[in-house]
């Protein structure tokens, strides 16, 4: 095999690996790609439907410290309280533990190892991932994307 057809190869591969796994599962809201497209800004779109992941440091939503909820930027499902939220230096808006019944999960085998996907439960959005470095009481670490949550202040 020649070099130049190794590579593209190599290419095509991580592209495949890289590329959002498809949804076994069925949600309560079910949109066209066409009406989430027209519902969602850009960004907010690539991360809750294609599942891509914004830039570190980039939401204003990491800063935000007011009382209040994080609500799906697609549905508008309540899910995350701002009592769990904390900064994790990690540059995304951190929790220690999300709303009942607010998320599902499922294993994400991509490029960077196995990792825990987090998505909306009632829509399917893309939210990030939760790892096991977070604080007491639960240890564990909801690392969200704000481009998949809007804020609103109690």
């Amino acid at each position: 095999m020649r070099r130049r057809d190794f590579m593209a190869t190599m290419v095509t591969l991580a592209a495949g690996l890289a590329a959002p796994m498809a949804w076994a599962e069925t949600f309560e809201v079910t949109l066209s790609e066409a009406e989430w497209r027209k519902r969602l800004g850009d960004q907010a779109y690539r991360v809750l439907r294609e599942e891509a992941t914004e830039r570190p440091g980039s939401s204003r939503l990491d800063k935000e410290t007011r009382a209040g909820t994080y609500f799906c930027a697609g549905c508008d499902l309540a899910a995350f309280s701002s009592e769990t939220k904390y900064d994790s230096g990690t540059g995304w808006p951190s929790f220690w533990k999300p709303l009942p019944d607010a998320i599902g999960t499922r294993a994400d085998g991509g490029l960077f190892g196995a990792r825990t996907e987090v998505h909306c439960r009632r829509c399917g959005g893309h939210f990030g991932h939760v790892f096991e470095d977070g604080p007491a009481p639960t240890g564990l670490r909801y690392c969200m994307n704000g481009a998949a949550l809007a804020f609103r202040a109690a």
